[in-house]
């Protein structure tokens, strides 16, 4: 049984996953910032995530299989969850620009489209947008 099947209902297990994808998006680079443990601990606050899962996840070892939600907006949401983690340290590395295409192909996106939303993504979370995005991006 995979370690996943432990963890409660649908919804937790989706989140328990969702947390090991932010876990390792954090610890992709060798080692975790400070500014990333702290958003971690706030991602397992809002999630649920226990000590006991927190430990789990943190292992090396430990691998936990994505489970995509069903619904667009918790799709965008979560994917959006891995670009704060992955900006929390203010630096993107190959490894987590590899680990994100991955995951939004894992969160159900096609890999063109997959790769228009990370650019997009990092255009928005690096500042970099022009003023018809932003002007867009105000009116929402």
């Amino acid at each position: 049984m995979p370690i996943i099947d432990v963890y409660g209902s649908p919804e937790h297990r989706r989140n328990v996953a969702h947390f090991a994808s932010i876990a390792t998006l954090a610890a992709v680079d060798g080692e975790v910032a400070p500014e990333e443990q702290k958003l971690l601990d706030r991602f397992a606050h809002k999630l649920n995530i226990t000590e006991e899962e927190y430990k789990m996840v943190m292992k090396k070892e430990n691998k936990f299989p994505m489970i995509p939600p069903t619904s667009a907006e918790k799709r965008m949401e979560r994917f959006y969850d891995l670009f704060r983690m992955v900006f929390a340290d203010r630096i993107v590395d190959d490894g987590e620009m590899a680990l994100l295409k991955k995951y939004a192909i894992a969160l159900g996106y096609p890999s063109d489209k997959a790769d228009g939303l990370i650019e997009k993504s990092v255009a928005i979370f690096s500042g970099h947008i022009d003023f018809e995005d932003y002007m867009y991006l105000m009116g929402k």
